[in-house]
């Protein structure tokens, strides 16, 4: 798929290595990135030798050279040898192909392509030495250059290298003995190659390395940031070079508990991840060309295409697979937070992992039972008396590579009405949401039997958050964790206004309290628990006769259920969802007990766009009518919602928001970070780098919207 503009920053990630060859935005913005959460800045050199003597034409994937004077001209030799140069081609010279695993840049007679992969995961817990394993989570990317040299009658040099940013020394790999050849910083990053008339050089600048390797036809030495892989691309033909982009982490990763990366188990070092990659090169470059055409296949439009591609690349760039002493540990970092599984983040990454690996899914929510739990009391607003909370989950597992202690979390701090306070009501509901749909989705009876007690628990605690006792329950949660201490809950939508941000009285969270206890029913109904499952359905009409009672006169359900003025909120729409995801299409027929909820969410979503409140100037939508600023993965859920569950034919609307959502990615402003999630007038404001996007994979699933609107209407 050919993109313009062409310069944007791209996630090029192994699976579970929490790293990422980032490339696409011009200057200095890319490069080896490992742990991070954000580019790793490095000057990125793939060039080849032009038709002047000393000069040399780029991918503009660099900076300016840094001045060192003397380095160069000092030597007398030097003096009557022309300058060398590396000059950038012009733009309207360059060309861009952006796939779900393949990237490809062509300018002039030179042609790189990075290969990502894409693909499931086999289940380490339960056979950690499957043969597939170790090229799945090979902790390197593989890339090919192509230098078409046939309409030349000399050699010209062609040349691949990154400049290293502050810690360990530049290296040259291999090149003596054997096939690997190579360039690296430590022992953590390295491009490689088997041809074996590569050379490769170090030095201040990557010109300094080019002059040397033409004055001298060796390079030696180990000074300097910038090193180059170099190679001859003979006259008259079309010559393919394979390299490998490897990341590698020799130790313990983790602190707060002892984890090492699982590639560790079939991989010694960063030279024998490069050796295995480029043994099995044909393949992993196979396994990433049959992943990218069965989504060329969609029908999908060029703008969702692309906002979904470039989602999951970003999803992989943030994903760890650790080896502890309590078995395997899925991660998914926070893009430039690096919060560690945030569970707000993990409900949304549900849908994408049931695809790919629902044993991730149980995973996450076993550690979080197991580590991340808590039992509290809960408070009313004014009222310093504590009553009965129950089980809760942490925001997150930790940041930055640091597991937080048990039961707490890096995120969530006491005495706080807005950022930085508890969501303790929400990743209840949130963990409660993702164990439903992965039971009733993967039919793990034995799991779900494991869980039995803690079900119920949670059910309990759900409804001391809104009243223990029944005939004074309203359905909507109404009481603070006593971890707030004086503070109050807030809910994922921290950086929004508080009619979305607030906890208690939230319309949106009592829609996914509505989904919470509607699956709650159907896995006690699994579970041959009657009278359990009776219980739990009536709280879901409760709340869904809650919800009907508040439709106000023009359509919509007001975000804040206890507030005036009322403000609309798309989010309304979103656990719809988990039902749907769970199988439960019934729900959503017309003779459903909970036609009116789905009619009245319909109706609110339809007003929501159609008066404007929800809607930026550009065609672009807005979470909240009462906040400028927006997420691109909730818009992404919410369009799902609205064309397949809720079967709104708002064309003209969809498309022009997808043509809008499209353009902040790629603006200049933009580009830089890859795919973000949190914009206001179409420009980046937080959550950069980020995972989230991936919800973006239920567009894969949507069938005719004639054919929603039949079954609705049956």
């Amino acid at each position: 798929m050919k993109i313009q503009p062409c310069f944007f920053n791209a996630h090029h990630a192994p699976i579970g290595a929490f790293a990422s060859f980032t490339l696409g935005f011009k200057g200095a913005s890319g490069g080896l990135g490992f742990e991070m959460g954000h580019p790793a800045n490095q000057n990125v050199y793939i060039g080849l030798e032009s038709g002047q003597k000393g000069v040399y034409n780029a991918l503009p994937f660099y900076d300016s050279p840094e001045k060192h004077e003397g380095l160069i001209t000092s030597d007398p030799a030097a003096a009557s040898v022309p300058e060398v140069r590396i000059e950038p081609f012009p733009d309207d010279a360059v060309s861009r192909e952006y796939g779900l695993c393949s990237d490809t840049w062509q300018a002039g007679e030179l042609r790189f392509t990075v290969y990502s992969p894409v693909e499931p995961v086999p289940d380490p817990g339960k056979n950690p030495d499957h043969g597939d394993l170790p090229r799945i989570l090979l902790p390197a990317v593989i890339a090919e250059m192509e230098i078409d040299n046939r309409h030349s009658e000399r050699c010209r040099k062609a040349f691949f290298g990154f400049t290293g940013n502050e810690g360990p020394g530049m290296r040259r790999i291999g090149g003596t003995t054997g096939d690997l050849r190579g360039i690296g910083q430590g022992r953590n990053l390295a491009i490689c190659t088997d041809e074996k008339k590569t050379g490769s050089g170090i030095g201040y600048s990557a010109e300094e390395v080019l002059y040397r390797s033409s004055s001298a036809g060796t390079v030696h030495g180990g000074l300097g940031t910038a090193a180059l892989l170099l190679f001859d691309a003979p006259a008259g033909e079309i010559t393919t070079l394979r390299f490998v982009i490897c990341f590698f982490h020799e130790g313990s990763v983790t602190t707060g508990v002892e984890a090492s990366y699982f590639y560790r188990r079939f991989f010694e070092s960063i030279e024998d991840a490069a050796q295995y990659a480029l043994h099995h090169f044909p393949a992993i470059r196979q396994a990433a060309v049959a992943a990218e055409s069965r989504i060329e296949t969609a029908p999908l439009s060029a703008q969702r295409r692309f906002m979904l591609i470039h989602a999951v690349r970003s999803y992989y760039g943030s994903t760890q697979l650790l080896d502890t002493s309590e078995g395997p540990l899925w991660i998914v970092n926070e893009g430039e937070y690096r919060m560690i599984n945030t569970l707000d983040l993990t409900v949304d990454h549900l849908f994408f992992e049931l695809a790919m690996n629902p044993w991730v899914v149980r995973n996450v929510l076993d550690w979080y039972a197991r580590r991340c739990s808590y039992c509290d009391t809960v408070r009313l607003p004014g009222d310093g008396r504590e009553y009965p909370g129950g089980v809760g989950f942490t925001h997150d597992m930790g940041v930055a590579n640091v597991i937080a202690p048990a039961g707490a979390s890096a995120y969530e701090q006491p005495g706080r009405n807005g950022l930085l306070s508890y969501m303790t009501h929400e990743q209840l509901v949130n963990w409660v949401l993702a164990a439903a749909v992965y039971a009733l989705n993967t039919r793990d009876g034995e799991w779900l039997q494991s869980k039995e007690d803690l079900l119920c628990d949670c059910f309990a605690s759900l409804i001391n958050r809104d009243h223990p006792e029944s005939g004074q329950r309203t359905g909507v949660m109404r009481r603070d964790s006593s971890r707030c201490a004086g503070g109050s809950e807030i809910t994922t939508y921290d950086s929004l206004d508080p009619s979305l941000g607030r906890g208690r009285g939230n319309s949106c969270g009592a829609m996914k309290r509505w989904a919470a206890f509607l699956l709650l029913h159907r896995l006690f109904e699994m579970l041959g628990r009657a009278e359990a499952a009776t219980e739990y359905i009536q709280e879901a009409r409760r709340i869904a006769g809650m919800i009907l009672s508040h439709v106000n006169g023009s359509g919509f359900v007001p975000a804040l259920v206890d507030t005036v003025p009322a403000t609309t909120a798309l989010p309304l729409v979103e656990g719809l969802i988990f039902p749907w995801q769970a199988g439960c299409g019934e729900v959503f027929d017309a003779k459903s007990e909970f036609a009116p909820l789905i009619d009245a969410a319909r109706r609110h979503f339809t007003y929501a766009l159609s008066s404007g409140a929800c809607r930026c100037a550009d065609g672009g939508w807005k979470l909240s009518s009462g906040s400028d600023i927006t997420w691109l993965s909730k818009l992404y859920l919410c369009r799902f919602i609205a064309t397949e569950i809720l079967g709104i034919d708002e064309d003209g609307m969809f498309t022009e928001a997808d043509d809008a959502h499209c353009r902040w990615l790629l603006d200049e402003r933009n580009s830089y970070f890859a795919w973000s999630d949190q914009f206001r007038s179409g420009a980046v404001v937080g959550s950069r780098y980020y995972p989230r996007g991936v919800t973006s994979i239920l567009w894969l699933r949507e069938k005719r919207r004639d054919d929603v609107r039949e079954a609705l209407s049956n």
